[in-house]
């Protein structure tokens, strides 16, 4: 810096060393995000083809989704719906546990929840997949804020007044 700057002007001086750690936060949160996504991508295929595999077809009478194949969240839940409005016509309106235990339809309703609870764990997979997606997303834009922060040079003010 020249001598005939004026002391109140702005200078740019290079980051301290303390930056570093931004810059290694930075890419470690990009990192980290990329790989959120990549797991999250993973268990939603994973979840996706194990539901396919069973070659459940939605029926007619579903409120959505007939015909399909259950492979998602969506279809798995009209699936887990339609499952509990067929189960509850055959006992009468009753549930598992109102039921008596020497009534026959009591298995039907024992398969019923548990092919229902089977459904409902899918659509939370396919949920906690959905999170991590987008907790990754969210590690990528603010691993890559800090990395440009520490990146971007530091602007002092000086000020006229002298020490003494």
């Amino acid at each position: 810096m020249s001598a005939d700057v004026p002391a109140t002007a702005d200078t740019v001086e290079p980051p301290q060393k303390k930056v570093g750690f931004v810059k290694v936060a930075g890419i470690l949160g990009i990192l980290g995000g990329i790989a959120l996504i990549v797991v999250g991508v993973v268990i939603w295929a994973m979840v996706s083809t194990q539901l396919r595999a069973e070659n459940i077809t939605i029926p007619d009478d579903a409120m959505a989704f007939q015909g399909q194949t259950v492979a998602g969240p969506f279809t798995a839940y009209v699936q887990a719906d339609i499952i509990q409005h067929h189960a509850l016509e055959s006992s009468g309106g009753k549930t598992y546990a109102e039921l008596d235990r020497e009534d026959p339809v009591r298995a039907t309703m024992m398969n019923a929840s548990f092919l229902r609870a089977s459904l409902f764990t899918s659509v939370v997979s396919f949920g906690v997949a959905a999170f991590a997606i987008g907790v990754g997303i969210l590690a990528i834009l603010f691993g890559a804020a800090l990395a440009r922060l520490a990146s971007v040079p530091v602007i002092v003010r000086r000020s006229s007044v002298t020490r003494s």
